[in-house]
C-alpha cells in the first residue's frame, strides 16, 4: 500500500460554469491554486465537490481529469459512491477508481442505515472491501445524508481488515479523536482532521493533518501551521486563534462562498453549484468573504514579517 502524505489535504470543490456543466479549465486552475500553497494532496470526489449531485460519468471524468493534471508527488484520493444499496456502490467504485489515485474513500454511512447496529455496516463494509482485494482504502465520516462516527467497533475492524491508510475525522472531539490515535498506532493508518478548531491540539495528540473545507479559503495557513506548530509553537498558537474563528465560515454559505473565495485570489470560477442557489449568496455575505480573506492576508504578511525578523 502507497503510504499516504501526511500534512494538508483540501477537500476540493467542483468549480460549474453558468450552463451546470464542470468547467474544467477552473479545476486546472484550482489544482495549480493549492500546489502553490503547499499542500500535500487533494481528497477529490468528496462532499466539498458535491459529489451527491454529481452523475457517475462526471465522477469518474473529474477523477481522470485531476489526476492527469496534479503535478508530480501531489497525492490524490477520491470518493464518489453515494448510493444505498452495496451493489450500486460497487458499480459506482469501479467506474470511479483510477490507477493514478493514492487510495478510494469510504463512507461508514453509505454502509448502514442510522437505526442500524454496526454490525451491519462492518458486513457490508467487508463485503464492499472483498470486491476490491487490491485497492488502497481510506475512511470518511461524511456528514451527509447523516453523520456516522467510526466507533471503537468499528475501528478495530478497519484495523484488522489491513486496508486502511487514511481517516478523515468529522467528529470534532479531541477525547475522541485521543481514543482513536491510540487504536491506530502503529497500525500505518493515518488520521486527518476535518475540524479547524480542535486542528493544533489534535496535531499535538498525533493527528497527520488536515482534510477540510477551509482549506479551500486560505490552504497556505494551514500548511504554515502543520509544518511549524512544533518550531514555533507561540506563533502556531496565535495563528490557531484566527483559523478557528474564520472556520466559522464553513457555516455561512458553503460551498458558495468557499468558490466566491477563490476567485479573489485568483482561481477563476463562477460561484454556481448544485447545492446551493448562487444567487441567495447576498452582498453582506460577499463582504464577510472578503473581510475574511482581509484577515487571511493580514495573518499572512505576520507570518512572512516575524521569518524576515
Amino acid at each position: 500500500m502507497q503510504n499516504i502524505s501526511s500534512g494538508i489535504w483540501p477537500t476540493m470543490a467542483t468549480p460549474f460554469t453558468k450552463g451546470n456543466e464542470i468547467d474544467y479549465y477552473a479545476v486546472e486552475k484550482l489544482i495549480e491554486y493549492y500546489s502553490e500553497c503547499g499542500v500535500d494532496g487533494i481528497f477529490a470526489v468528496c462532499q466539498s465537490s458535491e459529489m451527491f449531485h454529481l452523475s457517475l460519468e462526471e465522477k469518474r471524468e473529474l477523477t481522470k481529469f485531476i489526476v492527469s493534471n496534479v503535478p508530480e508527488g501531489m497525492q490524490v484520493i477520491v470518493s464518489g459512491h453515494t448510493a444505498s444499496r452495496l451493489e450500486d456502490q460497487v458499480r459506482e467504485a469501479e467506474a470511479i477508481m483510477n490507477a493514478g489515485v493514492t487510495a478510494y474513500v469510504v463512507l461508514p454511512n453509505r454502509f448502514a442505515e442510522p437505526d442500524e447496529p454496526d454490525e451491519a455496516l462492518i458486513d457490508r463494509m467487508e463485503a464492499f472491501l472483498s470486491r476490491f482485494p487490491d485497492v488502497p482504502l481510506g475512511m470518511y465520516e461524511c456528514p451527509y445524508p447523516y453523520k456516522r462516527l467510526l466507533t471503537p467497533k468499528v475501528l478495530s475492524a478497519c484495523l484488522q481488515s489491513g486496508r486502511f491508510g487514511f481517516i478523515k475525522d468529522t467528529c470534532c472531539n479531541l477525547e475522541q479523536i485521543a481514543v482513536k490515535l491510540r487504536m491506530i498506532e502503529g497500525s500505518g493508518i493515518k488520521l486527518f482532521n476535518a475540524n479547524s478548531a480542535t486542528l493544533l491540539e489534535s496535531l499535538r495528540l498525533g493527528a497527520d493533518g488536515y482534510s477540510g473545507v477551509m482549506a479551500n479559503f486560505h490552504p497556505d495557513l494551514y500548511v504554515w501551521l502543520y509544518r511549524h506548530y512544533r518550531t514555533e509553537p507561540e506563533r502556531a498558537e496565535r495563528l490557531q486563534q484566527l483559523l478557528g474563528v474564520c472556520s466559522m465560515a464553513e457555516y455561512q454559505y458553503y460551498p458558495v462562498n468557499a468558490k466566491f473565495s477563490l476567485s479573489l485570489q485568483g482561481v477563476p470560477m463562477e460561484i454556481d453549484s448544485r447545492v446551493l442557489n448562487g444567487e441567495m449568496f447576498t452582498e453582506s455575505k460577499q463582504l464577510e468573504m472578503i473581510q475574511l480573506n482581509g484577515l487571511a492576508e493580514m495573518a499572512r504578511e505576520a507570518l512572512s514579517a516575524a521569518t524576515r525578523g
